[in-house]
Formats: C-alpha cells, structure tokens, sequence
C-alpha cells in the first residue's frame, strides 16, 4: 500500500511554518509534473486546490514529482528569496517569463511561474470584484505552455516523463505539444467539466494557436476556443473525480456539449474515474480546531462540540438535531432545495447552520431566513476551514443536495466527523454515501426529493440506537489517498509505457 504523506494544508498551519529555496538537483527515477491554477498550500478556491497539493505527496514515494503553479501574491510571500532555474519565452501574445524553483517545508518541490504583470493582482486567481480577468486566456495559456516547456526540458537539470495538467487552466500544455509535433503521454483531470475556459475566436492569435486547431477535432467549440476541449482532444488520458461523474459526463445531460468526445474517449479505453481522497488531518480525535476532540462512540465529545457550534451562531440550548450546510452558495449545490427544506427542519424541532458565499440572492434568503428564526438558523457569509470543521464535528447531519458534484469533499469530510449526509444521487455523491447506511440520499432534485431524505434523517434521529450504528459506520468509512493514488500510479504506468503509441495530428 501507498502511505500518504501528511499535505502542506496542516504544516501551514502552524505559525513556524517554512519554505525554503533551493538549487536543482538531478532526479532519480520516473518524472511526473503537475500543472495547476491552484494549491491549497498557498490558495484554493475548491477542491482542485485541494487535490494539487494531496496527490503530489501521495505519489511521490514512487516519482519525482513537482508542481507547477502562477506565482501568485500568496506564492510569493511563501517563496521570498525564490531562485530563476529558467527563462521561459514568449509566443505570440504570451509573455516571456522567469521560472523558480523552491521547496515546501516537507520537501514537495515546486515551480514557480514569475510574471507579475499576468498572477500578482488582488482577488482570487481567476479575478476580482468587477468578475473574471479580461486577459485569463493569456494568463492560463501561459501556464499551459510553461508545462509544455518545462516537459521538454527548459529546466537543464529536470524534464518530465509524464505531464498531469488539472482543469482547463492547463488544458493547452498537450495541445502546445502537438503544435511542435511533439509526442509525450499526459493525462488530463477534469474536476468540473461546466468551466470550459471559453474564449473568442479571434484571440486565438494572443496565445499562439494555429488557425488549422481551429475546428472540431481540436479546439473548436460552437464557434469559440475552448481551452478544455483542446485538452481533452490532445491530452492522451482523461480522468474525471468519480467513477459515477464519468459516465455522467457522457451524457447529453451532464456532458456541456461535451458529452461526443468524451464517449469517444471511454470507447478508445482514455476516461477513467478516480474518486479523489481527504487530507489525513481530518481526524476528530485529533484535529486541534474542535471544541473537543472524540471518536466513534464518544458522543460526548460530539455533543461538546454541537454546543460550541450553537453558542458561535447564537442558538438557542438544545438536545434536537443540528443539520448544517457548508458549501458554495450557488445553485448548482442546490441551496434552494436547501431552502425548502429548512422549513420542515425548523418545523419539526430542528435547527440549521450555514457557512459560505456565492450568489446574492442565497445568500440574502438565507440571511432573511435566520433572521425569522434567530434561535433555529444561524448563517455566515464567508468562510473559515476551523470553522467549518468544528460545524462537521458538532452537526448531526450534512445537507449536500447538488444537481451535479463531480467528486464533493464535504460529505466525506461530514462522515469522518460522524455528521451524516443527506445528498442527491449524482457524482462523487452517489460513490461515497451509502443510503441508509452512512447516510441519505435521493435521487429526484426537488424540493420533495430532498424533504423526504430529512424526514428519513429526522426518523433516524429518533431512534438512537439507529443513529449510533449509523454514525460508527460513517466514521469508519476510509476516504484517504492510498486508493487514488494507487490507480494513479497504474494509469501513468501504461501512459508512459504507451507513449510510443501516442499519435497526434500535427497542424
């Protein structure tokens, strides 16, 4: 078994956190470059930042292993005194740019993108206040051709065996590739196949793609240039988050117009789904940012915790059940099913808490509605990671109804905290909570739906002996890396054993 090393996420916790730089070093053994728009170590927005910096580390017991990442204000703050290994040049509209190369406090290296002008800006990597940057093409073609570079060896001392680009962000690394007539295996993740990274057509000459990529077999999407579908095209594995996502995707339902080329792609034996994992810190019998850590059986411990969670949204004292949402605000997670929901929650004795952000119009429903019920519903706007863990340590269930979820991190993370989820049947969803079992779910996403999954959860709740069994099973349930990282290493394995197979059309 593969033994995952503990991420970044927790050692940046810690105040005497330190990263250091460092000169090359020749590799030893098979080298694998991850290309990301984001890492959890320095900033994420989701998930994806979550498993760029959990994979990595998962793996590297087996590969060299390096990340690739913009250099963002919170990278550079880590990385103060970074040394150049590379000058990368420009093409067309892209940039030149200088290449780092720095080091984690456990070792994980890491490639630095230094371009002030395109990453150093105040906001989420993607944009500000007024929305997306208008230059993300530019900004995220950059990053693709870096990798591409960087595989060929740009860095003297280190060239990549494998490429494992993460999202639309590097989508282009394997088309850049093929441009040159290049042959290297890659493997493209697809964390959320709705962010295409859609841009006109006549900004195609900024970033260097030939007028012939141009069309359906290539990056060609209704008349735009999709920079996801260039990768999918190009890249010479696809993989998906879940299993269940995978087939999904393929579906006119679930497939963005999309849903062609990825059937092609299981028929040719090149989409795969690999459940993601959680970072070993989520443990509540050690986790430092509990009211009170506990473990299976301790209930105690879990009601200290359910406490600590009322007293924070001012709730009123109470023995009920205690649902919680934590989670995007955004219609995609179903907060109004959410909504409806509450209403039987708070009718029936039962109290909520909300944490997180996204449209307005959630956010300002759930406001109105805590402020109807000030002792049943508590909500914050924003979001804080000790919080939200000490809301899955003291809620009794999760509620997670998403009309789509590729992979979810929240109901594994809710399961190992003994707070049951109540989800819809869909993605990552449907392969991690067992109805009945380790939770509920549902398969219709309506209000009705998802109301009669809480009156099951409300049923169970009344029955403690029920809720116990059920709990202990949830926290029991094993979510780490091992399994992921295990497939990973298959899959690369008959990458690069197979690249000699790979055929691209060079235009």
């Amino acid at each position: 078994m593969l033994h995952v090393h503990r991420s970044g996420l927790t050692a940046r916790k810690s105040e005497t956190c330190s990263y250091k730089s460092v000169a090359p070093r020749l590799p030893m053994g098979r080298r694998i470059l991850y290309a990301t728009p984001e890492m959890a170590d320095f900033v994420k927005t989701g998930g994806l930042g979550e498993v760029s910096a959990a994979l990595p580390r998962a793996l590297r017991s087996l590969y060299d292993v390096r990340v690739l990442i913009p250099g963002y204000p919170q990278v550079r703050a880590a990385f103060p005194d970074i040394p150049v290994v590379a000058r990368l040049d420009g093409l067309a509209g892209i940039p030149p740019c200088d290449l780092g190369l720095a080091e984690t406090a456990d070792g994980l290296r890491v490639y630095v993108l230094i371009a002030p002008e395109l990453y150093e800006r105040p906001g989420t990597p993607y944009g500000d206040a007024a929305g997306d940057f208008a230059d993300n093409d530019v900004r995220f073609a950059r990053l693709s051709l870096a990798a591409a570079d960087l595989a060929l060896g740009t860095d003297p001392a280190w060239a990549a065996d494998l490429l494992h680009l993460h999202d639309w962000q590097a989508a282009l690394a394997p088309a850049y590739l093929a441009w040159r007539g290049v042959r290297l295996p890659s493997v493209l993740t697809v964390h959320n196949l709705a962010y295409q990274g859609l841009f006109p057509r006549d900004g195609m000459h900024r970033i260097g793609v030939p007028e012939a990529a141009f069309h359906m077999d290539g990056c060609e999407f209704y008349g735009q240039l999709s920079f996801l579908k260039a990768g999918l095209y190009y890249a010479s594995h696809v993989t998906t988050v879940s299993e269940t996502y995978a087939r999904e995707i393929q579906t006119p339902d679930l497939g963005c117009g999309l849903d062609g080329l990825l059937r092609v792609r299981a028929g040719q034996g090149r989409l795969t789904g690999i459940l993601n994992g959680i970072d070993e810190s989520w443990d509540p019998r050690t986790d430092p940012h509990l009211a009170l850590p506990f473990e299976a059986d301790d209930w105690k411990g879990k009601r200290a915790n359910a406490d600590s969670v009322r007293k924070n949204f001012g709730l009123a004292v109470s023995r009920g059940p205690l649902f919680a949402i934590v989670s995007r605000l955004v219609h995609q997670k179903g907060i109004d099913l959410s909504l409806e929901a509450a209403q039987t929650i708070v009718a029936e004795g039962g109290q909520l808490v909300v944490i997180g952000q996204g449209e307005g119009r959630f956010e300002g429903a759930l406001r109105g509605f805590a402020k109807r019920h000030p002792e049943q519903v508590g909500v914050h706007v924003g979001f804080e990671e000790g919080q939200a863990r000490r809301i899955f340590a003291g809620s009794d269930f999760l509620l997670m109804p998403s009309r789509f979820e590729p992979c979810g991190l929240a109901q594994m993370y809710a399961q190992r905290y003994g707070s049951l989820p109540i989800v819809r049947q869909t993605g990552g969803l449907a392969d991690t909570v067992e109805d009945g079992s380790t939770g509920f779910s549902f398969t219709e996403p309506s209000p009705t739906g998802l109301t009669g999954a809480v009156r099951r959860a409300l049923d169970a709740f009344g029955q403690k002996k029920r809720l116990n069994t059920m709990r202990r099973k949830a926290m029991s349930a094993r979510f780490g890396w091992d399994r992921a990282a295990e497939s990973y290493a298959d899959l690369y394995a008959r990458a690069i054993g197979n690249s000699v197979a790979l055929r691209w059309t060079t235009v």
